[in-house]
């Protein structure tokens, strides 16, 4: 009868069981592996909220040709960083305009992010 009860078991794994070692040869847990993967879902999370934050903020502060010209300059309309030049052929502005609005833009969003944090 013992040995019918303990083959029901003999797949069940503890998460205090080693599953692996590390580069320096210190065995691994389940339960080490499960906290690691909390922390970064967790800062995945905060970033997610982050970014969710600033893109309200550009909306809501920003004018349209001030966000138009941060979406573009930092890859958040296409995924790809424009350069000022770029930007200014496209609007038919100056390097040097598109470099004002946005510094101007900047500021702007600093001042509301900061803002928000209080």
């Amino acid at each position: 009868m013992h040995l019918r009860s303990a083959r029901k078991y003999q797949g069940d794994i503890s998460i205090q069981d080693p599953i692996g070692m590390d580069r320096e040869g210190n065995k691994i847990t389940f339960e080490e592996k499960l906290a690691d993967d909390a922390e970064e879902l967790a800062d995945i999370v905060a970033l997610k909220m982050q970014v969710k934050q600033l893109y309200d903020r550009l909306a809501d502060s920003l004018s349209p040709r001030e966000r138009e010209i941060v979406e573009m300059r930092y890859g958040l309309r296409f995924g790809e960083e424009i350069t000022q030049r770029e930007i200014g052929h496209m609007l038919n502005i100056s390097r040097s305009y598109v470099s004002r609005i946005e510094k101007k833009a900047l500021e702007k969003l600093h001042k509301e992010m900061k803002r928000g944090e209080n």
